[in-house]
């Protein structure tokens, strides 16, 4: 008996409504229709408009915080599931909560691992994110997760700058497996920053490991929120003799005081994906778009093709 084929159909959460229309586009198709009704209380229903069954489901969107935009993914996952959906990817450009991947002290929560059970307890049979804030969060998954990296897209705008004497650097330690791998690929120096932080957000201190001095900096990192840790790098090593420094972050949750801190701050510009919509402009901001990268992963898992490639920094 032949093979039925299966239905591609890509639908979005609220909140990546304008990088979801990009990812079809890019893809070739269009965005399924889903209406969501809201009480007047603010509970909310999800309703998809057209028939997904038998179909591979792709449902994006990021899960930053308020908690409304994971409870919209849960709820469509949930949606899809009980519509016979034959396969149901949640494609998360950023999985929100992942900076609570362990207990780093008594009596709280693992948020990131709490995440991983919800989504496959609503439907997932498949997770596409990019940029985990720790990479092991995969293993919190029992369903196949595809891990994406952002050099993709930042590495060719990097390239078109042209600069002269680079210098790869992480603000943290944290990040500077990430910083080795920027270095590597453009054959640059690096350089960490060291930091002590008083408590969530407010850094008491920070040195430098390294020489930036006549160096063209580029600061690496997966998220920028506050901004704090960032600005305070650039501030350094703009102090320390550095030519010019820029900022590469994947996520722009930039919450608080983040674009004022970034507009007052030595940084030329800050560099990020629209996995995030921006709450408004900056001139010292520009967004790369992500787009091309997750409509090719979402085409290549459809078509059984490997995407190893786009794991490569």
């Amino acid at each position: 008996m032949p093979e039925v084929s299966t239905a591609v159909k890509i639908f979005t959460c609220n909140q990546s409504r304008d990088l979801a229309e990009k990812i079809a586009e890019s893809y070739g198709s269009k965005l399924g229709n889903v209406i969501t009704s809201t009480y007047s209380d603010g509970e909310f229903q999800p309703s998809f408009e057209e028939s997904v069954r038998g179909s591979r489901v792709f449902i994006i969107g990021s899960t930053h915080p308020g908690s409304d935009h994971l409870m919209e993914m849960l709820l469509m996952l949930d949606a899809a599931k009980r519509a016979s959906a034959r396969h149901i990817t949640a494609v998360i450009p950023y999985y929100g909560w992942a900076r609570q991947d362990r207990k780093d002290k008594p009596r709280v929560p693992i948020a990131a691992k709490l995440i991983a059970k919800m989504l496959e307890t609503a439907g997932a049979t498949r997770i596409i994110t990019m940029d985990l804030h720790a990479d092991q969060i995969q293993g919190f998954f029992e369903k196949p997760v595809d891990h994406l990296f952002a050099s993709t897209v930042f590495l060719p705008y990097l390239r078109s700058l042209n600069l002269e004497d680079l210098t790869v650097a992480s603000p943290d330690m944290g990040g500077s497996k990430r910083a080795y791998a920027y270095s590597k690929t453009m054959e640059s120096d690096v350089v960490i920053c060291y930091k002590q932080r008083a408590k969530a957000n407010i850094i008491s201190h920070m040195e430098l490991i390294g020489n930036v001095e006549g160096r063209n900096v580029v600061l690496v990192d997966d998220m920028v929120d506050t901004a704090g840790t960032l600005t305070k790098a650039a501030d350094l090593m703009m102090e320390r003799g550095a030519l010019s420094v820029r900022a590469i972050c994947t996520h722009p949750v930039l919450s608080g005081e983040a674009y004022e801190r970034i507009e007052q701050s030595k940084l030329l510009e800050l560099i990020v994906t629209d996995s995030i919509p921006l709450k408004k402009e900056s001139k010292k901001i520009r967004v790369v778009t992500c787009a091309d990268l997750f409509a090719d992963v979402m085409s290549r898992v459809h078509n059984n093709r490997s995407i190893s490639s786009k794991f490569i920094m």
